[in-house]
């Protein structure tokens, strides 16, 4: 039996204005799979996730996600996909518990299915506000912490995470992987963007790395890595990086 990928950008470009942020993109994921998606600051991640997602709409290019058009099925699409975005884009006024009931209810999960969801998500992740702190008034990390409960709470097919482990602490960062780990080895294709390549390295078995809105390179780690280099020092190739951290008056 042949399956559709998971997620299928076909010659996707984005322009705002003169600027291309996303130039003639293609990539097939799997399902099941779990891409690291690699680049430089202001490389046309984050975009091409919001064109994955149905946040923005290409300028030209499709977007396929589970076997569906994005520009025919966004609804169907968008029930069945999880986001985590870079901005988190939450609704500080309501608690946490208040801001899961109010995500659960959108993807049809009755009260008592998503506060048993959503108490094991916060033992999980050691996040205990007061039961009357609103998000507005949660730390960085306990906001990226609420994003990721949203994200995965209906148990998504295909769950995109943009810049996950930023402002984690080191236990909070290993309880996440291994949560992802697990919706992976149930069936859950994940993407994920981060600039931090050791975490993707032991993560992430397909890699795609662009840069200026191009994709660069895209396969297994164990292909980047042929001839014994690290990923880093792979991805720096492929991005043109040429200078030194020297200063000339030390």
């Amino acid at each position: 039996m042949t399956y559709e990928p998971a997620l299928e950008l076909t010659a996707l470009t984005k322009r705002f204005g003169d600027k291309t942020a996303v130039d003639d993109l293609s990539l097939s994921v799997p399902r099941g799979s779990f891409l690291g998606l690699l680049g430089r600051n202001g490389a046309g991640k984050s975009t091409t996730l919001k064109m994955a997602t149905g946040l923005l709409r290409p300028t030209s290019g499709t977007v396929r996600v589970l076997g569906l058009d994005m520009a025919q099925d966004p609804i169907a699409i968008k029930r069945q996909i999880g986001t985590m975005p870079e901005d988190m884009a939450l609704l500080d006024m309501l608690t946490g518990p208040q801001y899961l009931r109010f995500v659960g209810r959108m993807y049809g999960l009755e009260d008592g299915v998503i506060d048993g969801r959503a108490a094991e998500l916060f033992e999980k992740l050691d996040l205990a506000p007061g039961p009357k702190t609103l998000i507005a008034d949660y730390s960085f990390g306990m906001k990226k912490k609420i994003a990721l409960c949203a994200a995965i709470l209906h148990g998504p097919k295909l769950l995109f995470l943009d810049e996950p482990f930023e402002g984690i602490d080191a236990v909070t960062n290993r309880t996440i992987k291994d949560i992802l780990l697990s919706l992976q080895s149930r069936g859950t294709t994940l993407v994920l963007t981060s600039h931090i390549l050791d975490v993707v390295e032991k993560l992430c078995p397909l890699i795609a790395i662009i840069d200026e809105g191009r994709l660069k390179s895209y396969g297994t780690l164990e292909e980047l890595q042929m001839g014994g280099e690290s990923l880093e020092s792979r991805f720096v190739d492929l991005v043109g990086g040429t200078r030194t951290g020297e200063l000339s008056w030390l």
